[in-house]
Formats: structure tokens, C-alpha cells, sequence
């Protein structure tokens, strides 16, 4: 072989080889993780689908954002695309932003210091001021929530305030066939250990941050880190600044040390937008009795969630088990969906079948009030109320 035909051989080997790095991986990574179980639930029965056409479904956590898929367009895979939220009848989706994970990310202890996003950023060409900077990539994720609703010919709209979220309600009074969103930040490593970049992610969109994510961060400790200590100096001020612009703070993730000390110092009500209980299934990752009594009595809501570690199932019937023991336990005024939908994790129904959820629901004998206010209305309520 001439030494030209070897440097062309190797040229176009590599050239494969990138190829395979930006097209292949992390769209096998999407399809392979963000999985719906095998058993795919069929027809909802005609009364649950009469019920479930009059209801305003409400989720409060998907990642989607994070992956290389068009929202406009109705995907294959995955769980979320605005299309599926349309045929599932969900009103308001929130949209959480990764920004940091953990190599060999578990839910009992990480460390901070590794950073699977970054790699994930390149592969997905990200501009490249997000592979160093976590800001970046939560604000990265923002424009691209709104790059899909300026292209959605109104279909979709993004909710950053009480007026927003009562006008697109208003709107969809007469037009079932839209949908809405709003920006949450899934920890606070986004801040990159700066106050002032809470109102940077405020211009940016975002209405709700967690402390912490996977690991600790510099506001405070995960329910997954290495210490699972509590607020920092850094997390008090952030406590303050989030109440200051009527922000609300997600304790998904955080330790209990953490969910103490924030609860003892914020002035508004929290939400905990998906987990599991300990109730139900009892591992690090799920609340406990007193700490689900604590958010609820402080006005807050606590959003079940669709996969395995929250429910210790793989089928609607677990999801349900979890959202009847904590309306039971604190009352169904504080139950909503927390799916962590594209979260790295498997869950029995995608958006587009979430009716198999609410013919469950009816099957478990919850009436048609209550499986309104966990399916959506408690959502729409709590930020009505805590929305800027």
C-alpha cells in the first residue's frame, strides 16, 4: 500500500470514527436509557379517556432538554416531545436542565469532581462555550426551549409568570391542541458558585432551582454526595436571593441535613419536583414521613416519580401505590406527577400514554376531583399562587 493511499485510509477511518462520536453514541445513549418498559400499556377504557380528555395534566421534571431530539417533531424514542404532549392531553411540562452528572453516577454516594455533561456537549455540538462552563449549558438548554416555541406556530408557549401561565390557561379553554412549559434548573452547579448568577438564570427563563443535583454542590449537600452536609454560607444567601425574586427551590436531590436547613429559612413554599417515598420504597434516594409532612405543611408539593429507584416497580400500578400513601399521609392537595421523563431512566408510559396512568388512578377508586388535582390541578395551583 503507498503511503497515500495509507494517509487516505487513515483519514477516512478517523472521519468514521467522528462520525460514529457525534451521530451514533449519544443518540444510543437517548434511545437505550430513556427507555419505555417493554409492556406498553394499551387502550384506556371509554370512561377513564372521557375523564381524561376534561383533565389540565401537569409534570413537574423532564430532561429532554439534554438530548439531541427535535421537540417539534414526534420522536421514536424517548419519553417527551411536544407532539406527545399534545396526544397525552399535558397541559404544562416543566423542563429541568442537566448541567452536571457524576461518573458512575449511583444513589448513594458521588463525587463532584467528574463531569459526564462535558463530554456529552461536544458529542451533541454545543457551542463551545458550553463544554467548560455549566452556566453556559443551562442557558444552552434555555434558548433551546425557546428556539422550539418560536418555531411551534403557537402550539407551544414557555411560562415564566402567573399572567403567562392564567393567558395560555385562558387560550387553552377554547384550543386543547397546545401546550406549555416552564424552565427549572436541576442543581444549583449551574451557578458555578456564584450569587449573581441567579438573576442571569432568571433572564434566562428559569423559575425553579434544586441545591444540588447528584453530587454535592456549593450551595449544598445531595442526598447522593460524598458529605451530604447542609446549606453552605453560599446556599443561606441563595435561600434568601431565590425568595428575594419569588423563585421557587426544588429539594429534589437534596439531603436531608440540606431539606432541614432550607425549610427552616425559607419564607415561601417549596416543591419537590420527583421522588420516590420511603413508604412505598425505601432506599437513599426517597423522602421520609416527617420530611413529606414538613414540605406539606409548609404549603408545598411533592411530585411522584415514574421510575424504578422512586417506586420500586417497573409498571403504573407502583406509581400509583406511592402518589395513594403520601395523599394519604399529607393530604391529595399536596400529590403531583414528577415523572424524570428523559432522565437517564426507564419509565412505564412515555407522555403520549399517560392515560393509562389516570385510568389507574380511577381503577384504585380515587374519585374524579382527586385524580384532577394529583394529575394537574395542584401544579397549576401552586404556581399560580408562587410564580413571579
Amino acid at each position: 500500500m503507498s503511503a497515500k493511499k495509507l494517509i487516505y485510509g487513515l483519514v477516512a477511518l478517523m472521519a468514521a470514527g467522528l462520525g460514529v462520536f457525534f451521530y451514533v453514541v449519544p443518540r444510543y445513549v437517548d434511545r437505550t436509557h430513556n427507555a419505555v418498559h417493554a409492556e406498553e400499556p394499551g387502550q384506556t377504557s371509554i370512561p377513564s379517556q372521557g375523564l381524561h380528555a376534561r383533565l389540565r395534566i401537569s409534570d413537574l421534571h423532564a430532561d429532554s432538554l439534554l438530548w439531541d431530539r427535535d421537540l417539534l417533531q414526534e420522536n421514536s424514542w424517548g419519553h417527551v416531545d411536544i407532539p406527545r404532549l399534545i396526544k397525552g392531553n399535558i397541559a404544562l411540562q416543566a423542563f429541568s436542565v442537566v448541567t452536571k452528572t457524576p461518573r458512575g453516577l449511583n444513589i448513594e454516594r458521588n463525587s463532584a469532581a467528574t463531569d459526564n455533561i462535558r463530554l456529552l456537549s461536544i458529542a451533541q455540538r454545543w457551542p463551545p462555550r458550553t463544554w467548560t462552563s455549566l452556566k453556559e449549558r443551562a442557558v444552552y438548554q434555555s434558548q433551546k426551549l425557546h428556539d422550539f416555541a418560536a418555531r411551534s406556530n403557537g402550539a407551544f408557549v414557555i411560562v415564566k409568570s402567573r399572567a403567562d401561565l392564567q393567558a395560555y390557561l385562558a387560550k387553552r379553554r377554547t384550543n386543547a391542541r397546545v401546550t406549555a412549559g416552564w424552565l427549572t434548573v436541576e442543581g444549583a452547579h449551574a451557578l458555578e458558585g456564584e450569587l449573581a448568577n441567579v438573576n442571569e438564570l432568571y433572564n434566562a427563563g428559569f423559575r425553579m432551582i434544586a441545591p444540588s443535583h447528584l453530587a454535592d454542590s456549593e450551595i449544598g449537600g445531595s442526598a447522593s454526595g460524598e458529605n451530604k452536609g447542609g446549606l453552605t454560607k453560599l446556599g443561606e444567601d441563595w435561600v434568601r436571593a431565590m425568595d428575594s425574586k419569588k423563585m421557587i427551590i426544588d429539594l429534589a436531590h437534596a439531603s436531608a441535613k440540606t431539606i432541614d436547613d432550607v425549610l427552616n429559612m425559607t419564607t415561601q413554599p417549596v416543591l419537590v419536583s420527583h421522588t420516590g417515598v420511603k413508604g412505598t420504597c425505601d432506599n437513599n434516594r426517597n423522602l421520609n414521613d416527617e420530611q413529606l409532612r414538613r414540605i406539606a405543611h409548609g404549603g408545598g408539593l411533592i411530585g411522584i416519580g415514574f421510575w424504578e429507584y422512586a417506586t420500586c416497580g417497573k409498571d403504573v400500578l407502583s406509581i400509583v401505590r406511592a402518589i395513594r400513601y403520601t395523599s394519604d399521609l399529607v393530604g391529595v392537595d399536596h400529590v403531583a406527577l414528577g415523572s424524570d421523563w428523559d432522565g437517564y431512566v426507564a419509565t412505564p408510559i412515555d407522555a403520549a400514554h399517560i392515560g393509562a396512568l389516570t385510568e389507574a388512578l380511577q381503577q384504585a377508586g380515587l374519585n374524579d376531583a382527586d385524580i384532577g388535582k394529583i394529575m394537574g390541578e395542584n401544579t397549576i395551583a401552586f404556581l399560580g399562587r408562587n410564580l413571579p
